[in-house]
């Protein structure tokens, strides 16, 4: 602890002496924004005097296939607001015989596979942080937040309004949105903005200020600038009252045979402390899964890891959920709320201006006995200060406690422990053109029942010009090293997991680029025995139509530090310390998007476990009605043949998925999915009308049944309305 408390404020004092507002690459790009004195209408149509007088973002530059050029395309943009919306047109200009290519009306739609235009905002124009807003050429709405400096959470959602209006030159996209749906510092009158176009027929993705085909689009480190005539309004009293109730039947036929009911309320609120910091309040909360998790054949070795979808959590995210690297996290916050309901809650989240940025959250669980399952609280505080361009300092502290009487374990050990924590710093790396990218993590823990070699340190350094991408990473997890709020599936090692790659960008021939990357990844014990490792190649080719094909050859070696069930479905273990070696052969495919039938496989032979074999292949169908219906299907095949007691077992894992979009609002999804590992079939339906901006009505229904037979295990029926209300 003691060295933590002396390296934060010694790199916060190193920070002083660094440069922070070096000019922004595309810093002459300026958009002037002027305030309005009569109304614009939400409709699709640029008749309005507004629209006539406000300054026009055209001129857009090619950044796929080719960043060397103008597009093809025309765009032009217009923006203005009043004293309580930010406003903005987008003519998107077709070329002859240019069809729409959309895959349906679901808002949050896939970059890849829409015709699309986007905005990229940035408030605080610190070149991290920022929002995004957009919708595919049918309507189709995306909203998300920026973190990273180039990385969308799509899982974000807050209230505006959009129009899209089809004509036979060109498509129009209009959206008002509210002051109150963002964050900002009002004293600041230069924002980071950028502007997206992509047209699958052309296979074309351009942006009003240039940025290297190597980024995507979405990359602040290369936005032009918002110009505002005069600060911009207060958003006034900001605060949202967001109730929920929800109500379902969950019938066992194969347990107990009873019907259990749900009926519960609850309430969330947002409230705006100032134009750029929130507080969130929660009492209650629902975090049902409505959409359920994709499964998979799973026979790793590890804990596996699935995405934060719960709005309560979503805003800000990247200054919690971020800090440290993919399998070294010190707060993970799917940890809370799912094994135990929450009480309430409350996170104060945002900037403190253009350099500081603040997260304090503080949530508390009931005592769940049946599962002995404690009173727990847990605390997260988190500090991030923007240093040298776009890079950041950053401090965490997590907090777990259990409260009242501990459980009992059979040898008469307490079975939860009183407290673990984790504090930790942290140096993001992003130079001004973002060749350069990096991270820098150390991190304590401290645990009522551990002690000892209680630290874990990452480190990477990514560089990437377009051609070349190199990376050098490293990391350590201490055998002691506790983080019961985090996602850190191994301890007790030393990895290092370098990776380079070059491309090519042929300019004549239907391949936009290929490449070769090489990639090693190795385990070390704390003594530095090796455990661990994987040797690949990959060779990857991009097609300009849009297909990509990659095939990849590795060789790995594994010591197992647990005993392991190589089906992960039989009982039978292979010890601790026993040394496997192996080596696979892959080759992945993935078709067009433009095209309304879509297909796609990939398939892995080789060595695997105990001498055994491993063949492994999954297969992707789907066809749309654009862009009403979209039909798909996927299957994972796992073939293993071991020596006994195992033999030779086989996993299929089969799905298909039906989604109806009515209309940009109304929803109806059907997902079916077989999984021989698990021996079930799940059917989950779903029934989603967005009847305002943020406010929905869901209906789910859920199937289990065993397979053969096709006797049902469970069944349940949901109901859940959410409302957002603002004051």
């Amino acid at each position: 602890m003691s060295f933590l408390k002396l390296a934060f404020p010694v790199l916060l004092l190193l920070t002083q002496f660094l440069p922070l507002h070096a000019q922004k690459v595309n810093d002459s790009y300026q958009l002037h924004i002027r305030e309005i004195n009569s109304p614009i209408t939400i409709d699709g149509k640029m008749d309005e005097r507004a629209w006539q007088q406000a300054e026009v973002a055209t001129d857009f530059h090619m950044i796929t296939p080719m960043d060397t050029s103008d597009a093809t395309l025309r765009t032009d943009v217009r923006m203005a607001y009043d004293d309580k919306n930010l406003y903005l047109i987008a003519i998107n200009f077709k070329g002859e015989s240019d069809p729409n290519v959309v895959e349906s009306l679901r808002r949050d739609f896939n970059f890849g596979n829409n015709d699309n235009f986007l905005l990229f905002m940035d408030p605080f124009d610190d070149q991290t942080n920022g929002f995004s807003f957009g919708a595919n050429a049918e309507g189709a709405e995306w909203d998300g937040l920026m973190y990273d400096g180039g990385s969308v959470n799509l899982s974000w959602d807050n209230k505006w309004v959009s129009k899209v209006a089809n004509y036979e030159d060109r498509w129009v996209f209009e959206a008002a949105i509210p002051f109150k749906s963002l964050r900002y510092d009002e004293d600041i009158t230069k924002w980071g903005i950028n502007f997206s176009r992509y047209d699958l027929t052309f296979q074309e993705k351009s942006g009003w200020a240039p940025v290297p085909r190597q980024f995507p689009s979405a990359s602040l480190a290369y936005t032009g600038n918002l110009i505002w005539d005069k600060p911009p309004p207060a958003a006034g009293s900001n605060i949202s009252v967001i109730p929920h109730v929800l109500g379902g039947a969950s019938h066992d036929y194969q347990g107990s045979g009873s019907t259990s009911y749900r009926r519960e309320a609850g309430v969330n609120a947002k409230i705006g402390i100032s134009s750029s910091l929130n507080l969130d309040l929660t009492v209650n909360p629902d975090f049902s899964q409505v959409e359920v998790d994709e499964q998979i054949i799973d026979t790793e070795r590890f804990e596996l890891f699935f995405p934060e979808k719960r709005q309560f959590f979503l805003e800000n995210e990247d200054l919690f959920a971020n800090f440290g690297t993919p399998t070294i996290r010190p707060f993970f916050s799917r940890r809370i709320g799912l094994e135990a309901p929450i009480i309430f809650g409350g996170r104060l989240s945002g900037q403190l201006n253009r350099n500081w940025r603040l997260g304090v959250m503080n949530m508390q669980t009931e005592r769940v006995d049946a599962q002995r399952i404690p009173s727990q609280n847990f605390s997260v505080f988190a500090l991030k200060r923007r240093v040298a361009d776009r890079s950041n300092l950053g401090l965490i502290f997590v907090n777990k406690e259990s409260l009242g009487e501990l459980y009992q374990a059979e040898d008469n050990t307490t079975g939860a422990p009183r407290y673990n924590r984790n504090v930790g710093i942290e140096y993001d790396l992003a130079t001004a053109n973002n060749l350069w990218n990096g991270n820098f993590t150390l991190l304590k823990s401290f645990s009522s029942q551990t002690s000892g070699r209680t630290f874990s340190h990452s480190t990477s350094l990514l560089y990437s010009d377009g051609n070349w991408e190199a990376t050098w990473a490293h990391d350590y997890v201490g055998e002691d090293f506790t983080a019961e709020t985090g996602y850190v599936p191994r301890k007790g090692y030393i990895r290092t997991y370098p990776e380079v790659g070059y491309l090519f960008f042929p300019s004549t021939t239907s391949i936009l680029s290929h490449g070769p990357t090489i990639s090693t990844s190795y385990y070390f014990s704390e003594s530095f025995r090796n455990t661990d490792y994987e040797n690949k190649l990959t060779y990857n080719l991009n097609f300009r139509n849009g297909n990509t094909l990659n095939g990849w050859v590795s060789n790995q070696f594994v010591e197992l530090i647990n005993p392991f069930d190589p089906t992960n479905a039989s009982g039978y273990f292979l010890e601790a310390g026993t040394r496997h070696h192996w080596k696979n052969f892959g080759l992945e495919f993935t078709s067009k998007p433009q095209s309304l039938y879509t297909y796609g496989f990939s398939v892995q032979k080789g060595g695997f476990f105990a001498d055994g074999e491993r063949f492994y292949a999954t297969t992707q169908l789907g066809y749309r009605f654009q862009p009403y219906v979209n039909i798909s299907a996927h299957t994972s095949y796992n073939h293993l043949n071991l020596p006994k007691p195992w033999n030779q077992t086989d996993f299929w894992l089969i799905g298909t998925r039906l989604d109806i979009t009515f209309t940009k609002n109304i929803y109806f999804t059907t997902f079916t999915q077989y999984n021989e590992q698990l021996d079930n079939v799940n059917i989950n339906s779903r029934f989603q009308w967005r009847f305002q901006p943020a406010s929905d009505l869901f209906i789910v229904y859920t199937d289990n049944y065993l397979p053969g037979l096709f006797s049902v295990k469970t069944r349940s029926l949901m109901v859940k309305f959410t409302y957002w209300w603002n004051l």
